[in-house]
């Protein structure tokens, strides 16, 4: 159901920016293309191609590889490797918040091309970017309710229990443990069952979220990508794209694999996840001869849109998947993994901040 909904709002998502980009909303000069000599139509379809393909190929290589590789004992989700790499691949979703996406906004809300009044005498990226991340808290804590009082409230037979070989889904098939007799006895491995139970719920419910973000971030960075004929600018974005999409990936890969999905659901996220970035680039494509970088309606629509996506990222990024690792038991337990982790954190969000250069 959850997944459902997450679906029908990417397509509403999509709808929204035809609708907007298309908008007849012009100043003439902000919406003419430059006179630079990088500026090359045909060259440009070439090089968009190319870049759908990589960037494909690059998204399904890094949200798949957590996947393909837990049977490998070194990045099963009991070692140690497996927290630093995550911790890893937070740090470059925290990078691709603060380092790209939010920049993104204050240029395209502070530009030239919108008028002065109120554009540019408020700061409505930190605005959008502050109750986006909010918002997010909201959702967060409201979703984990709604399920966690679900569970609660269905009695699930022994059969149908995880020990016994059932499957485990949100919503009904969270088992919080039977009740038999009175309800003053407690037993212990009921209580380690609701335990892992409320953990494996919380999983879910930071992949749906997390999703939803890097959703939103990857359509808006493809669809300026496929609308840009500057040759020069697409060639350094090819590759930064790569990189960014696989790491990006592997911080994704990594909560799908801890939410332990059934392989439908993996599949549904996985193929979201994968195809936004060249989805958006060839909806560039097409809206090539409407959609123009400087034009108003685009700067307006894109910055709020990166502002929001900025937010999320960053929430996601500190409190659902650095902050709930290293206050849990694992970590504080082990100074020397904390530092390890720590470390790779910072290597993330500065491989990611140095590749804000070209992307």
């Amino acid at each position: 159901m959850a997944i459902t909904s997450l679906t029908h709002f990417k397509i509403i998502f999509v709808f929204f920016i035809l609708f907007t980009l298309l908008t007849p909303q012009a100043v003439a000069d902000c919406e003419a293309e430059s006179a630079n000599t990088c500026n090359n139509k045909q060259k440009a379809l070439s090089l968009k191609v190319i870049a759908i393909f990589t960037i494909l190929v690059s998204s399904i290589i890094g949200v798949t590889l957590p996947l393909v590789t837990r049977s490998v004992p070194a990045l099963s989700p009991e070692n140690d490797l497996f927290i630093i790499v995550k911790c890893f691949a937070a740090g470059i979703i925290l990078g691709t918040g603060f380092m790209h996406v939010l920049p993104d906004s204050f240029d395209m809300l502070w530009s030239d091309c919108l008028k002065e009044k109120p554009w540019h005498q408020f700061p409505f990226s930190g605005l959008v970017a502050m109750f986006s991340a909010i918002i997010t808290m909201m959702v967060d804590s409201l979703a984990t309710s709604v399920y966690t009082k679900r569970g609660r409230t269905e009695i699930i037979p022994a059969e149908n229990s995880p020990a016994a070989g059932g499957d485990q889904e949100m919503g009904g098939v969270v088992n919080f443990g039977h009740f038999h007799g009175h309800h003053h006895h407690h037993h212990p491995e009921n209580k380690t069952e609701e335990g892992q139970d409320s953990q494996l719920l919380r999983y879910r419910v930071v992949a749906m979220v997390l999703e939803l973000g890097i959703v939103v971030h990857s359509v808006v960075i493809g669809l300026g990508m496929g609308a840009s004929n500057n040759t020069c600018t697409i060639k350094g974005l090819i590759a930064a794209l790569c990189f960014h999409q696989m790491f990006e990936g592997m911080g994704l890969g990594g909560c799908i694999l801890q939410a332990q999905y059934k392989f439908l659901k993996k599949a549904i996220m996985v193929f979201f996840f994968s195809v936004t970035t060249p989805f958006g680039i060839a909806l560039g494509i097409a809206l090539s001869t409407t959609y123009r970088e400087k034009s108003p309606s685009a700067l307006i629509t894109v910055g709020l849109l990166n502002a929001s996506s900025a937010g999320l990222l960053i929430y996601m990024a500190l409190v659902d998947l650095l902050s709930a690792d290293f206050m849990s038991p694992r970590l504080q337990g082990s100074i020397n993994l904390q530092l390890k982790s720590y470390l790779a954190v910072f290597l993330g969000a500065a491989g990611m901040s140095l590749m804000a250069k070209w992307a």
